[in-house]
């Protein structure tokens, strides 16, 4: 038996996975479809998904939050390394699928249900599970539809991840890394940028999923700052920022002028910092921005 086969803690032997025609008809006995609606594409490629949880660095210690369960197909690999799992599938029909794969895994826990409390909340039963101060980690394979929001408001909670080891739409990983002054630069990059140095780090071809998408998608690594800002902060920066990529290619003077700054103040305080007068938001990296916007020249009120 290999060491791939065996618990990294116990010396088990994983389970193979079943091969997909089975699972296959196992979906359709369980009368499933993808939803595009979900964001439903299944990575079947197992030499990536090996490579994600590889790439994740996680141990038999770590805590994991996965979303998107799907068929427990990276799922498996991330119990096999003996590590805490909290796994959360919103289709009723796959939990049952991946439910009995997931078995032999003590530590593994599927919640069912949806990871979005709203648009602009996690879950209350994963916000409780992350807890205030014991370290965690997201690795996943995200649904489409939710990919950006969750790793948004994961980067904004008062205990964020340590790392997110995310495969995404190559489109949004370009979007979380992008750096200023490039057309894909905006509130989300700023929002995880503020909290997380980020990296992609291999692309991944619609070929490796079922059903196959029409884009590309990509591996993205992110990785905790060693000194963040206080929540309440960042939470205060986001709110002001916003506004500003409403109308990106005017100038910050012209935007937080109307918003009731003084003009005059501002274009001086600009100059005096070595920025020219008729410099905009998107000229500005994270934490510049977030200084700027949370200094004394925000219009009051």
């Amino acid at each position: 038996m290999t060491e791939e086969a065996k618990f990294e803690n116990g010396g088990k032997a994983r389970p193979p996975r079943p091969p997909w025609k089975e699972l296959r008809e196992s979906l359709e006995r369980h009368g499933f479809r993808p939803s595009r609606r979900f964001g439903q594409n299944f990575l079947l490629d197992e030499n990536t998904a090996r490579a994600i949880v590889q790439d994740s660095g996680v141990g038999p210690e770590d805590r994991v939050l996965e979303v998107g369960t799907g068929c427990g197909f990276l799922t498996v690999h991330l119990a096999h390394v003996g590590l805490e799992l909290l796994t959360v599938e919103i289709d009723k029909r796959l939990a049952e699928v991946s439910r009995p794969f997931l078995e032999p895994y003590p530590k593994v826990r599927l919640l069912e249900g949806d990871v979005l409390e709203g648009k602009h909340e996690l879950n209350r039963e994963v916000v409780q599970w992350v807890g205030e101060e014991q370290p965690w980690h997201l690795v996943s394979n995200l649904p489409y539809a939710v990919s950006g929001p969750v790793v948004a408001l994961c980067a904004s909670m008062n205990n964020p991840p340590k790392s997110m080891t995310v495969l995404v739409q190559k489109e949004l990983g370009q979007r979380l890394a992008a750096r200023h002054n490039t057309s894909n630069y905006g509130p989300l990059s700023i929002i995880t940028q503020l909290t997380c140095d980020v990296r992609m780090l291999r692309d991944v071809g619609s070929g490796s999923f079922w059903p196959r998408p029409k884009v590309d998608s990509s591996v993205v690594r992110l990785t905790l700052k060693d000194s963040i800002r206080d929540p309440k902060l960042r939470e205060l920066a986001m709110q002001r920022i916003r506004p500003l990529f409403t109308r990106r290619r005017q100038t910050m003077v012209r935007v937080m002028g109307d918003l009731g700054a003084n003009k005059a103040a501002l274009r001086e305080a600009l100059v005096e910092a070595g920025y020219p007068e008729n410099t905009r938001a998107e000229s500005m990296a994270p934490e510049e921005l977030a200084d700027w916007v949370l200094g004394p020249h925000w219009p009051k009120g």
